[in-house]
Protein backbone atom coordinates (compact mmCIF):
# COMPACT_ATOMS: atom_id res chain seq x y z
CA UNK A 1 0.00 0.00 0.00
CA UNK A 2 1.66 3.46 -1.03
CA UNK A 3 3.54 5.91 1.80
CA UNK A 4 1.01 8.79 0.99
CA UNK A 5 -2.33 6.83 2.31
CA UNK A 6 -3.43 8.22 5.79
CA UNK A 7 -2.74 4.93 7.88
CA UNK A 8 -5.82 3.12 9.61
CA UNK A 9 -5.18 1.14 12.37
CA UNK A 10 -7.77 -1.92 13.42
CA UNK A 11 -6.75 -4.31 16.40
CA UNK A 12 -9.64 -7.21 15.32
CA UNK A 13 -9.79 -10.66 17.73
CA UNK A 14 -12.52 -12.58 19.39
CA UNK A 15 -14.76 -11.57 22.53
CA UNK A 16 -12.72 -11.51 26.09
CA UNK A 17 -8.81 -11.95 23.93
CA UNK A 18 -8.14 -8.73 25.92
CA UNK A 19 -8.50 -6.35 23.02
CA UNK A 20 -9.82 -3.14 25.04
CA UNK A 21 -6.68 -3.12 27.30
CA UNK A 22 -4.23 -4.03 24.84
CA UNK A 23 -5.71 -0.80 22.41
CA UNK A 24 -5.61 1.33 25.53
CA UNK A 25 -1.86 0.87 25.72
CA UNK A 26 -1.29 1.06 22.18
CA UNK A 27 -3.19 4.36 21.79
CA UNK A 28 -1.27 5.20 24.47
CA UNK A 29 2.18 5.14 22.66
CA UNK A 30 1.31 6.05 19.02
CA UNK A 31 -0.63 9.05 19.98
CA UNK A 32 -3.82 7.10 19.34
CA UNK A 33 -7.40 7.42 19.25
CA UNK A 34 -10.27 4.49 19.26
CA UNK A 35 -13.45 3.95 17.46
CA UNK A 36 -15.21 0.86 18.83
CA UNK A 37 -16.01 -1.78 15.98
CA UNK A 38 -18.22 -3.53 18.45
CA UNK A 39 -22.23 -3.83 17.30
CA UNK A 40 -23.25 -4.08 21.53
CA UNK A 41 -21.49 -1.31 22.93
CA UNK A 42 -22.86 1.44 20.50
CA UNK A 43 -25.84 1.31 23.03
CA UNK A 44 -26.59 3.65 26.00
CA UNK A 45 -27.27 1.91 29.43
CA UNK A 46 -26.13 -1.72 27.87
CA UNK A 47 -22.78 -1.63 30.04
CA UNK A 48 -22.34 -5.14 32.20
CA UNK A 49 -23.45 -7.32 29.28
CA UNK A 50 -21.27 -5.83 26.67
CA UNK A 51 -18.16 -5.57 29.22
CA UNK A 52 -17.84 -2.11 28.19
CA UNK A 53 -14.99 0.05 28.63
CA UNK A 54 -15.63 2.07 31.82
CA UNK A 55 -14.56 5.98 31.69
CA UNK A 56 -11.56 5.09 34.24
CA UNK A 57 -10.32 2.36 31.79
CA UNK A 58 -10.13 4.57 28.89
CA UNK A 59 -7.06 6.10 30.83
CA UNK A 60 -8.00 9.46 28.81
CA UNK A 61 -7.59 8.13 25.70
CA UNK A 62 -10.97 9.11 23.67
CA UNK A 63 -13.43 6.62 22.11
CA UNK A 64 -15.98 6.80 19.94
CA UNK A 65 -19.21 5.00 18.75
CA UNK A 66 -19.68 3.51 22.74
CA UNK A 67 -22.83 5.42 24.04
CA UNK A 68 -23.61 6.78 20.97
CA UNK A 69 -27.63 5.51 20.79
CA UNK A 70 -30.07 4.49 22.23
CA UNK A 71 -31.19 0.71 22.63
CA UNK A 72 -34.25 0.86 20.50
CA UNK A 73 -32.62 3.35 17.89
CA UNK A 74 -31.67 0.92 14.44
CA UNK A 75 -27.65 1.00 13.80
CA UNK A 76 -27.04 -0.42 10.37
CA UNK A 77 -23.69 -1.91 9.07
CA UNK A 78 -24.25 1.30 6.60
CA UNK A 79 -24.35 3.71 9.65
CA UNK A 80 -21.31 2.13 11.01
CA UNK A 81 -19.32 2.59 7.81
CA UNK A 82 -20.02 6.09 7.34
CA UNK A 83 -19.84 7.38 10.91
CA UNK A 84 -16.51 5.27 11.73
CA UNK A 85 -15.19 7.18 8.60
CA UNK A 86 -16.51 10.41 9.64
CA UNK A 87 -14.44 9.62 13.36
CA UNK A 88 -11.49 8.57 11.15
CA UNK A 89 -11.11 11.96 9.61
CA UNK A 90 -12.06 14.26 13.19
CA UNK A 91 -9.17 11.82 15.08
CA UNK A 92 -6.66 12.60 11.49
CA UNK A 93 -7.50 16.32 11.87
CA UNK A 94 -6.52 16.76 15.77
CA UNK A 95 -3.23 15.14 14.59
CA UNK A 96 -3.89 11.89 16.21
CA UNK A 97 -3.87 7.96 14.63
CA UNK A 98 -6.89 6.38 14.06
CA UNK A 99 -7.36 2.51 15.91
CA UNK A 100 -10.54 0.52 15.09
CA UNK A 101 -10.78 -2.27 17.89
CA UNK A 102 -13.48 -4.64 18.22
CA UNK A 103 -15.03 -8.19 17.23
CA UNK A 104 -17.79 -7.40 14.36
CA UNK A 105 -16.57 -8.84 11.42
CA UNK A 106 -18.86 -7.14 9.69
CA UNK A 107 -18.17 -3.72 10.84
CA UNK A 108 -14.47 -4.00 10.25
CA UNK A 109 -14.69 -5.27 6.81
CA UNK A 110 -16.72 -1.72 5.88
CA UNK A 111 -13.71 -0.22 6.59
CA UNK A 112 -11.28 -2.62 5.37
CA UNK A 113 -13.11 -3.73 2.04
CA UNK A 114 -14.69 -1.40 -0.52
CA UNK A 115 -18.08 -2.87 0.35
CA UNK A 116 -21.40 -0.46 -0.53
CA UNK A 117 -24.01 -1.09 2.04
CA UNK A 118 -25.98 1.91 1.65
CA UNK A 119 -28.98 -0.83 -0.15
CA UNK A 120 -28.77 -3.24 3.15
CA UNK A 121 -30.75 -0.37 5.26
CA UNK A 122 -32.93 -1.64 8.31
CA UNK A 123 -36.87 -2.88 7.62
CA UNK A 124 -37.79 -2.36 10.81
CA UNK A 125 -41.41 -3.86 9.62
CA UNK A 126 -39.77 -6.94 7.88
CA UNK A 127 -37.74 -7.61 11.42
CA UNK A 128 -40.98 -7.16 13.41
CA UNK A 129 -42.62 -9.80 11.61
CA UNK A 130 -40.09 -12.21 11.46
CA UNK A 131 -39.25 -11.75 15.16
CA UNK A 132 -43.05 -12.74 15.84
CA UNK A 133 -42.76 -15.90 13.04
CA UNK A 134 -40.23 -17.05 15.69
CA UNK A 135 -41.82 -16.35 18.70
CA UNK A 136 -44.97 -18.24 16.98
CA UNK A 137 -43.52 -20.72 15.16
CA UNK A 138 -39.87 -21.28 16.97
CA UNK A 139 -36.78 -20.77 14.77
CA UNK A 140 -36.70 -23.93 12.86
CA UNK A 141 -39.03 -22.20 10.69
CA UNK A 142 -37.27 -18.87 9.79
CA UNK A 143 -34.11 -20.99 9.87
CA UNK A 144 -35.83 -23.13 7.76
CA UNK A 145 -36.77 -20.16 5.09
CA UNK A 146 -33.27 -18.98 5.63
CA UNK A 147 -31.59 -22.61 4.22
CA UNK A 148 -34.00 -21.71 0.91
CA UNK A 149 -32.52 -18.14 0.34
CA UNK A 150 -29.01 -18.64 1.70
CA UNK A 151 -27.72 -21.44 2.38
CA UNK A 152 -24.17 -20.43 2.89
CA UNK A 153 -25.67 -18.24 5.46
CA UNK A 154 -27.57 -20.73 7.25
CA UNK A 155 -24.56 -23.06 7.26
CA UNK A 156 -22.88 -20.48 9.33
CA UNK A 157 -25.14 -19.57 11.73
CA UNK A 158 -26.67 -21.59 14.27
CA UNK A 159 -29.81 -22.34 14.35
CA UNK A 160 -30.02 -20.82 18.09
CA UNK A 161 -29.45 -17.35 16.67
CA UNK A 162 -32.36 -15.79 16.35
CA UNK A 163 -30.51 -12.26 15.79
CA UNK A 164 -28.79 -13.11 12.70
CA UNK A 165 -31.42 -15.41 11.11
CA UNK A 166 -33.44 -12.39 11.09
CA UNK A 167 -30.70 -9.93 9.87
CA UNK A 168 -29.48 -12.38 6.95
CA UNK A 169 -33.28 -12.76 5.91
CA UNK A 170 -33.74 -8.63 6.27
CA UNK A 171 -30.35 -8.27 4.21
CA UNK A 172 -32.09 -11.15 1.52
CA UNK A 173 -35.39 -8.38 1.61
CA UNK A 174 -34.02 -5.43 0.99
CA UNK A 175 -30.66 -5.62 -1.11
CA UNK A 176 -31.95 -9.15 -3.47
CA UNK A 177 -28.65 -10.71 -2.28
CA UNK A 178 -27.97 -13.37 -0.05
CA UNK A 179 -25.41 -11.88 3.16
CA UNK A 180 -23.03 -14.16 1.89
CA UNK A 181 -22.54 -11.89 -1.31
CA UNK A 182 -21.50 -9.42 0.76
CA UNK A 183 -19.14 -11.48 2.88
CA UNK A 184 -17.69 -13.24 -0.09
CA UNK A 185 -13.77 -12.84 -0.94
CA UNK A 186 -13.99 -9.98 1.15
CA UNK A 187 -14.46 -8.31 -2.46
CA UNK A 188 -12.15 -5.45 -2.96
CA UNK A 189 -9.78 -3.92 -1.27
CA UNK A 190 -9.94 -0.05 -0.22
CA UNK A 191 -7.33 1.79 -1.25
CA UNK A 192 -8.15 4.53 1.11
CA UNK A 193 -6.07 4.07 3.80
CA UNK A 194 -3.10 2.73 4.69
CA UNK A 195 -4.37 -0.47 6.65
CA UNK A 196 -2.45 -1.98 9.22
CA UNK A 197 -4.32 -5.39 10.61
CA UNK A 198 -3.60 -6.67 13.88
CA UNK A 199 -5.55 -10.02 14.90
CA UNK A 200 -5.23 -10.81 19.11
CA UNK A 201 -5.65 -14.28 19.35
CA UNK A 202 -4.68 -16.95 22.37
CA UNK A 203 -4.96 -20.74 23.09
CA UNK A 204 -8.85 -21.76 22.37
CA UNK A 205 -8.94 -23.40 25.89
CA UNK A 206 -7.66 -20.85 27.54
CA UNK A 207 -9.81 -18.37 25.96
CA UNK A 208 -12.93 -20.58 26.96
CA UNK A 209 -12.13 -20.35 30.37
CA UNK A 210 -11.63 -16.64 30.22
CA UNK A 211 -15.16 -15.92 28.42
CA UNK A 212 -16.57 -18.52 31.07
CA UNK A 213 -15.45 -16.60 34.09
CA UNK A 214 -16.18 -12.87 32.09
CA UNK A 215 -19.65 -14.14 32.17
CA UNK A 216 -19.16 -14.98 35.96
CA UNK A 217 -18.02 -11.32 36.81
CA UNK A 218 -20.89 -9.87 34.56
CA UNK A 219 -23.36 -11.50 37.00
CA UNK A 220 -21.44 -11.11 40.09
CA UNK A 221 -21.30 -6.81 38.61
CA UNK A 222 -25.28 -7.21 38.34
CA UNK A 223 -26.08 -8.20 35.10
CA UNK A 224 -29.36 -9.20 36.19
CA UNK A 225 -30.25 -5.73 37.50
CA UNK A 226 -29.03 -4.40 33.86
CA UNK A 227 -31.80 -6.20 31.91
CA UNK A 228 -34.47 -5.18 34.77
CA UNK A 229 -34.14 -2.06 34.13
CA UNK A 230 -33.91 -2.15 30.51
CA UNK A 231 -37.22 -3.75 30.66
CA UNK A 232 -38.79 -1.12 33.46
CA UNK A 233 -37.39 1.61 31.03
CA UNK A 234 -39.20 0.45 28.18
CA UNK A 235 -37.35 -2.02 26.06
CA UNK A 236 -38.64 -4.65 24.77
CA UNK A 237 -36.91 -8.06 24.40
CA UNK A 238 -38.17 -7.69 20.87
CA UNK A 239 -35.34 -5.22 19.80
CA UNK A 240 -32.32 -6.42 18.09
CA UNK A 241 -30.45 -4.75 21.12
CA UNK A 242 -32.49 -6.80 23.32
CA UNK A 243 -31.59 -10.02 21.57
CA UNK A 244 -27.81 -9.65 21.90
CA UNK A 245 -25.53 -11.96 23.78
CA UNK A 246 -25.90 -11.47 27.67
CA UNK A 247 -29.34 -10.26 27.39
CA UNK A 248 -31.61 -12.45 25.59
CA UNK A 249 -30.75 -15.42 27.92
CA UNK A 250 -31.19 -12.97 31.32
CA UNK A 251 -34.34 -12.46 29.87
CA UNK A 252 -35.55 -15.98 29.42
CA UNK A 253 -34.90 -16.45 32.81
CA UNK A 254 -36.37 -13.71 34.27
CA UNK A 255 -39.61 -14.85 32.28
CA UNK A 256 -39.37 -18.27 34.33
CA UNK A 257 -38.02 -20.12 31.19
CA UNK A 258 -35.21 -21.02 32.53
CA UNK A 259 -33.41 -21.26 36.27
CA UNK A 260 -30.27 -18.59 36.54
CA UNK A 261 -28.03 -21.44 36.42
CA UNK A 262 -29.62 -22.78 33.44
CA UNK A 263 -29.32 -19.68 31.55
CA UNK A 264 -25.58 -18.54 32.92
CA UNK A 265 -24.37 -21.96 31.23
CA UNK A 266 -26.21 -20.72 28.00
CA UNK A 267 -24.40 -17.50 28.31
CA UNK A 268 -21.02 -19.37 28.51
CA UNK A 269 -21.88 -21.63 25.83
CA UNK A 270 -23.51 -19.33 23.12
CA UNK A 271 -20.32 -16.54 23.99
CA UNK A 272 -17.51 -19.54 23.46
CA UNK A 273 -19.78 -20.13 20.35
CA UNK A 274 -19.43 -16.52 19.49
CA UNK A 275 -15.70 -16.67 19.99
CA UNK A 276 -15.72 -19.45 17.59
CA UNK A 277 -17.39 -17.82 14.94
CA UNK A 278 -14.96 -14.41 15.29
CA UNK A 279 -11.83 -16.33 14.84
CA UNK A 280 -13.45 -18.85 12.01
CA UNK A 281 -14.52 -15.27 10.33
CA UNK A 282 -11.54 -13.22 10.92
CA UNK A 283 -8.85 -16.45 9.74
CA UNK A 284 -10.65 -16.33 6.59
CA UNK A 285 -8.43 -12.89 5.79
CA UNK A 286 -5.15 -12.80 4.50
CA UNK A 287 -4.16 -9.27 5.66
CA UNK A 288 -4.23 -9.81 9.37
CA UNK A 289 -1.05 -10.08 11.53
CA UNK A 290 -1.57 -12.36 13.91
CA UNK A 291 -0.46 -12.23 17.27
CA UNK A 292 -0.30 -14.99 20.12
CA UNK A 293 -1.55 -13.38 23.58
CA UNK A 294 0.03 -16.54 25.24
CA UNK A 295 3.71 -15.92 23.17
CA UNK A 296 4.27 -13.75 25.59
CA UNK A 297 5.45 -13.19 29.46
CA UNK A 298 4.06 -10.19 30.48
CA UNK A 299 1.62 -7.63 29.00
CA UNK A 300 4.15 -4.85 28.81
CA UNK A 301 6.23 -7.24 26.21
CA UNK A 302 2.84 -8.27 24.09
CA UNK A 303 2.37 -4.52 24.11
CA UNK A 304 5.91 -3.54 22.78
CA UNK A 305 5.32 -6.20 20.03
CA UNK A 306 2.17 -4.82 18.91
CA UNK A 307 3.70 -1.40 18.68
CA UNK A 308 6.98 -2.05 16.98
CA UNK A 309 4.90 -3.99 14.64
CA UNK A 310 2.30 -0.93 13.47
CA UNK A 311 5.51 1.37 13.84
CA UNK A 312 6.98 -0.45 11.17
CA UNK A 313 4.35 -0.21 8.66
CA UNK A 314 3.28 3.64 9.19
Amino acid sequence: MGDKKPPLIIIAGPTAVGKTSVSIEVAKNINGEIISADSMQIYKYMDIGTAKISKTEMNGIEHYLIDEIYPDDSFSVSDFQSKATEYIALIRDRGKLPIVVGGTGLYINSLVYDLDFTQAISNWELRSKYIEKAKQYGNQCIYEELKELDIESANRIHINDTKRIIRALEIYHETGKPMSYFYKDFRKENDKYNIIFIGLTMDRDKLYERINRRVDIMIESGLIEEVKKLLNMGYSEDLVSMQGLGYKEIIQYLKGNYSLDESIEILKRDSRRYAKRQLTWFRRDKNIEWINIHDFDNSNKLIDCVVKNIKEKL
